[in-house]
């Protein structure tokens, strides 16, 4: 039997038109990648959410670059006028080798970024639960590159494991990757060239 492939983003435009109807903010710790992925994301979930951004990626190769990105991270919500905070964590590649140990030489897209996702979203929703969030999510299903199904699906487990709401999201749609490369030319934002992953790099 098929399975039925979900539509993210209208699964996360419901649940906003959810919120939108009660009197509160929530709060949401939104897990970023990198500043041209939250650009977009950004722009969309302030109108809705207080938000906090988590700067987690142990992924990111060599630890120039995980600075260089967390730098730009800070600068985007300067730039975009947001009083934002950004929690940006320790470089802790060791995390990242010891989730992909055994996949190594398994390509874009495989099951080793499928461990990568869920150790940083691992870590998002322990540090949402522990703060008091209401929702986490992250930006990585802005990219075209990346799987959102498995992405979501990841999110979900960790929202019953931790007690603490995944907002869904396939970032991407409605252009959503269009607006962040305009956004990111808009605030001349450094675009890598590789995921982050020395592997990925290597590719």
């Amino acid at each position: 039997m098929e399975k039925i492939k979900k539509n993210y983003h209208k699964i996360m435009l419901d649940e906003i038109k959810k919120i939108v109807n009660q009197s509160k903010r929530p709060k949401l710790l939104l897990h970023s990648c990198c500043a041209p992925c939250s650009s977009y994301v950004l722009q969309l979930l302030f109108q809705y959410f207080d938000i906090e951004v988590f700067f987690f990626n142990p992924n990111i190769h060599p630890e120039e670059e995980y600075l260089k990105r967390l730098e730009e991270q800070i600068r985007l919500i300067k730039e975009m006028g947001l009083s934002y905070k950004v929690v940006g964590t320790e470089h802790e590649s060791q995390l990242f080798y010891d989730a992909v140990k055994g996949y190594e030489k398994m390509g874009e897209g495989s099951e080793r970024c499928f461990r990568c996702f869920e150790l940083r979203l691992d870590k998002a929703a322990q540090y949402g639960k522990t703060n008091g969030f209401d929702y986490f999510t992250t930006t990585l299903t802005i990219s075209p590159l990346k799987n959102a199904a498995k992405i979501n699906e990841i999110g979900l487990e960790l929202e019953n494991k931790y007690n603490i709401k995944f907002l869904n999201s396939d970032f991407k749609k409605n252009n959503g990757y269009k607006s962040s490369v305009d956004l990111s030319k808009q605030y001349n934002l450094y675009r890598q060239n590789y995921c982050g992953c020395i592997f990925s790099q290597q590719e």
